[in-house]
């Protein structure tokens, strides 16, 4: 029997916010997390776009706390929590999954390359075990350009018959939609669930049967991605996709989380919104100009940041 959906529609791996110190800003990633709520905007916490591995296992474990004491609903957060350390996956998933969060999005251990499916089926199970919490949903993350250690096929069935209950499905960053439409067609059926990596496949995604799409810049244009989840079934759905592309193609021409980082500082008139933590840099004055001024020229615009 199908399993029903679990998370559905946009989530966006949250930008972290960085006081002057480097030290995680709390109250900003509070207010950036309540605005994308409110946006109908899933928080795909301590993602790649979180710079969640500049982050400590402890500042993750306080943000999430935090997050959850200031009110967000545990049931729309899918928090990153995989690691190169065995442990520290087993730490993190644990402690999300005890705050009764939707679900996690789990990179495989990525610092060694060239690792089998073997091997990564021994992680994701020790994990599982380990965890040892029927509530448990993992969202497994699949990002070769990044991590350079793939998800393959064959590894999803076999996760999925040793774990049906606990591998819901996976976030697929690949760029190639032959793969996420393989995906959609060998295991979607069954209940596990694909989101798109980018906002750029999520009209055909859907179409597809998938769930929706945790996308960076979700993070700044929410609102026409949660429209075209709401109504890609429309007559404007693909002139809703195409507008889109458009925005993501904007911030593209720039290292994407110094992009977004400007954006929200200069729509958020917060300056502080621009800081990274190394080795990730700021943008140039120039491009953050340009950036800007052609954001401006497709009427870009974050209501209510």
């Amino acid at each position: 029997m199908a399993k029903t959906h679990k998370l559905g529609g946009i989530f966006s791996p949250v930008l972290t916010p960085f006081k002057a110190d480097l030290s995680p800003d709390t109250e900003a990633f509070i207010r950036h997390c309540k605005w994308l709520i409110a946006s109908e905007v899933g928080l795909a916490v301590f993602g790649t776009n979180s710079e969640a591995n500049s982050l400590s296992v402890s500042e993750r474990r306080n943000l999430l706390d935090a997050l959850l004491e200031a009110g967000v609903p545990a049931a729309r957060l899918m928090p990153g929590t995989g690691c190169c350390s065995l442990t520290d996956s087993v730490e993190l998933t644990k402690h999300a999954t005890a705050a009764g969060v939707g679900g996690v999005l789990m990179l495989p251990p990525f610092y060694y390359k060239g690792v089998s499916d073997e091997g990564l089926f021994r992680n994701y199970a020790e994990i599982i075990e380990r965890v040892g919490d029927s509530r448990l949903r993992i969202y497994l993350y699949h990002i070769p350009p990044v991590a350079q250690v793939s998800i393959s096929l064959n590894l999803i069935e076999r996760l999925l018959k040793a774990y049906p209950t606990a591998i819901a499905g996976i976030k697929d960053s690949s760029g190639d939609w032959s793969n996420t439409e393989a995906m959609l067609k060998q295991f979607q059926p069954e209940g596990f669930d694909v989101f798109a990596g980018s906002e750029v496949f999520l009209l055909p995604t859907l179409r597809g049967g998938g769930a929706g799409c945790i996308t960076a810049t979700g993070n700044v244009n929410p609102a026409p991605m949660v429209a075209l989840y709401k109504s890609w079934q429309g007559a404007e759905a693909d002139a809703q996709q195409a507008k889109l592309n458009i925005t993501r193609a904007t911030f593209q021409k720039y290292p994407m989380i110094p992009a977004m980082k400007a954006a929200i500082a200069k729509y958020g008139k917060k300056d502080s919104w621009k800081t990274v933590r190394p080795p990730l840099i700021e943008l140039s004055a120039e491009h953050e100009k340009a950036l800007l001024d052609s954001l401006d020229a497709i009427g870009f615009q974050m209501a209510g940041i």
